[in-house]
C-alpha cells in the first residue's frame, strides 16, 4: 500500500515539479527571452509538497531536504505576483505565509527523521558500501548548497525590487547543482528525481543562452501565462 502511494505521489509530483521548468522553457521560447510564467510558482508549490511526501515514504534524505525552505520562497513570489495584479488581500497574505511557515516547519521535522534513519542504515552496511553512500551524499550536498543559494538569491533580488524576477545567477547555480545531483540520485536509485534532474539540465543551459542574447537584460520577468 505504501509503495503504491509513493509511486503515485512520485509520478504525479515529479511531473508537476520538474514539469514547471518545461512550462517555463516553452514560455521563454515563445517570447524569445527568459521569462517565468505564473504557473511556474503554482507548480513549484504543489509539486514540492507531493515530492516531499514521496521522498519521506521512500526515505530519500537528500531530496526531502530540498523543499524545507523552498516552499517559503514560492509563496513569497506568488504574494508579489498577486500584489502586482491587485489580488493580494491582507487575509490572503497572512494565510499564505502562515501555511507556508507551517509546512516548512513540518518538513524540517520529517527531514531530520529521514536523515537519522539514513545514518543508522549506513552504520549497518559494509564499510566500502557505506563510504560510497556518503561520497554521493556529499556530492548531493554540494548541489543542494547551490540549489539553496539559487532561490535565496532569487528571493533577495525579488524583495529588493518588490516584484518577482529571476537573476542570471539563478540559472548558473541551477546548472551546477543539477550536474551534481543527477548522478547522486542515480546512485540512490531515486529514478523520479534523477530523471527530472537530468531533463532539467538542457533547460537551465537554454535559459542562460536567452539571458545573454535577449535585449531585456539579465533578469527573467514574470510572464502573464
Amino acid at each position: 500500500m505504501v509503495a503504491a502511494i509513493a509511486a503515485v505521489l512520485g509520478s504525479v509530483g515529479g511531473l508537476i515539479f520538474y514539469g514547471r521548468f518545461w512550462v517555463q522553457w516553452i514560455a521563454s521560447e515563445r517570447k524569445k527571452q527568459s521569462v517565468i510564467p505564473v504557473a511556474f510558482w503554482y507548480m513549484s508549490s504543489i509539486g514540492a509538497l507531493m515530492l516531499f511526501a514521496y521522498d519521506v515514504l521512500i526515505v530519500s534524505p537528500g531530496a526531502a531536504f530540498g523543499v524545507c525552505f523552498n516552499i517559503l520562497v514560492y509563496s513569497r513570489n506568488l504574494a508579489h505576483v498577486w500584489r502586482e495584479r491587485g489580488a493580494l488581500t491582507k487575509k490572503l497574505n497572512v494565510t499564505v505565509h502562515a501555511v507556508a511557515a507551517l509546512i516548512a516547519a513540518v518538513a524540517v521535522v520529517f527531514t531530520v527523521i529521514v536523515w537519522v534513519w539514513e545514518i543508522r542504515e549506513n552504520r549497518m552496511l559494509d564499510p566500502a558500501k557505506a563510504a560510497q553512500n556518503w561520497f554521493w551524499l556529499k556530492v548531493w550536498g554540494v548541489g543542494q548548497v547551490m540549489f539553496f543559494l539559487r532561490f535565496f538569491i532569487q528571493w533577495l533580488v525579488t524583495e529588493i525590487k518588490g516584484k518577482s524576477v529571476v537573476p542570471a545567477a539563478f540559472w548558473y547555480l541551477s546548472l551546477g547543482a543539477a550536474l551534481c545531483q543527477a548522478p547522486s540520485f542515480v546512485q540512490q536509485r531515486d529514478w523520479v528525481n534523477s530523471i527530472g534532474m537530468t531533463a532539467s539540465i538542457f533547460i537551465y543551459a537554454r535559459n542562460l543562452w536567452f539571458v545573454y542574447h535577449a535585449r531585456e537584460g539579465t533578469e527573467a520577468p514574470v510572464a502573464d501565462t
